[in-house]
C-alpha cells in the first residue's frame, strides 16, 4: 500500500496557495445546479457531493449517460478500467457502484480534510504524478499549482503536454464562490441506511435526516405496535377502575 501521508501534506499546502487561472465559472454553475442529484449519491456513499461533481466533470464532462468510474456508457458493460461494470439503470446506480465497489473505494474513506480529500481525488485518477513528485493535472490543472506534464497514454508521460481540462481543485474553488455551504475539511453526516419502500431521505441533508415516520438525528419518532397495545390495555384498566369508584361513591350518597 502506498503511503499517501506526504501527498496529503503536499496537496494541503498547494490548496493554501492555489489560485484559479482559467475561467471555469460556467462549469461550476452547472455542477452546483445539479447538487440534488449529487447529494442523492452522497447519502448512499458518504462521499461529499462536490467531490462527486468534480469527478463527474473530469471523467465525462458531466455526461449523465456516462459512468462516474471511467466515463463509459452506463447502459453497456464497461470496457475501460474498471472493466466489466454495468450495465446500470441510472447514472446514480452507476455512481454508487463506482464509489463503493471500484478502486480506490472512496466510500470507505474517513478523511475528508483538505489534504485527505485532494489526495483521494488524485488517487481516483492514479498516483503516477505523486510518484514523480509532480502535481496532478487531474487535481490542479487550471490553477497556479500546475504548468505542464501529463500522462498521454498508459505509462507514457509527456512533461510538455498541458492538460486543458479544468482540475478538481480549481473547480471546487469556483463552486465555493457560488455555494458558500461547500466547506473543505468539515465532517459530513453519517450516510443514512437505505430506507424501506415509500420512505425518502430528506432533500439536502446528505442522508442525516429521514422523513415519513422514521428516525431523524437519533430521536425516536414512534412506538412499535406492541407498545401501543400495552398502553391501550393499561388505559382500559385504569378507566374501568375510575368508573367503578365513581359509581360506588354515587351509590353511597
Amino acid at each position: 500500500m502506498v503511503d499517501t501521508a506526504p501527498l496529503k501534506a503536499a496537496n494541503a499546502k498547494r490548496w493554501a496557495n492555489a489560485k484559479v487561472t482559467r475561467d471555469v465559472s460556467a462549469i461550476a454553475k452547472r455542477l452546483v445546479a445539479s447538487k440534488a442529484r449529487y447529494q442523492a449519491v452522497e447519502a448512499k456513499t458518504g462521499v461529499p457531493w462536490f467531490v462527486i461533481a468534480v469527478i463527474h466533470m473530469r471523467e465525462s464532462s458531466q455526461n449523465w449517460g456516462s459512468s462516474l468510474a471511467q466515463g463509459d456508457p452506463i447502459n453497456r458493460v464497461s470496457t475501460h478500467v474498471p472493466r466489466g461494470r454495468g450495465p446500470f439503470p441510472t447514472w446514480e446506480a452507476a455512481a454508487i457502484d463506482a464509489l463503493v465497489d471500484c478502486g480506490p473505494y472512496l466510500a470507505r474513506n474517513k478523511d475528508w480534510s483538505i489534504g485527505g480529500t485532494l489526495a483521494r481525488l488524485e488517487e481516483y485518477n492514479g498516483l503516477g504524478y505523486y510518484r514523480k513528485g509532480k502535481p496532478s493535472p487531474y487535481v490542479w490543472a487550471g490553477t497556479n499549482q500546475y504548468t505542464a506534464g501529463k500522462y498521454v497514454a498508459d505509462g507514457v508521460y509527456d512533461p510538455n503536454h498541458v492538460d486543458t481540462q479544468p482540475g478538481c481543485a480549481g473547480l471546487i474553488l469556483a463552486m465555493m464562490a457560488i455555494d458558500p455551504s461547500i466547506k473543505m475539511g468539515e465532517a459530513l453526516p453519517v450516510p443514512a441506511k437505505p430506507v424501506s419502500t415509500g420512505q425518502k431521505t430528506a432533500a439536502g441533508t446528505g442522508g442525516a435526516v429521514v422523513v415519513a415516520g422514521t428516525v431523524a438525528a437519533g430521536v425516536h419518532q414512534g412506538w412499535p405496535v406492541s407498545h401501543w397495545l400495552i398502553a391501550a390495555g393499561i388505559g382500559l384498566v385504569v378507566g374501568a377502575a375510575i368508573y367503578l369508584i365513581v359509581k360506588s361513591r354515587k351509590a353511597s350518597q
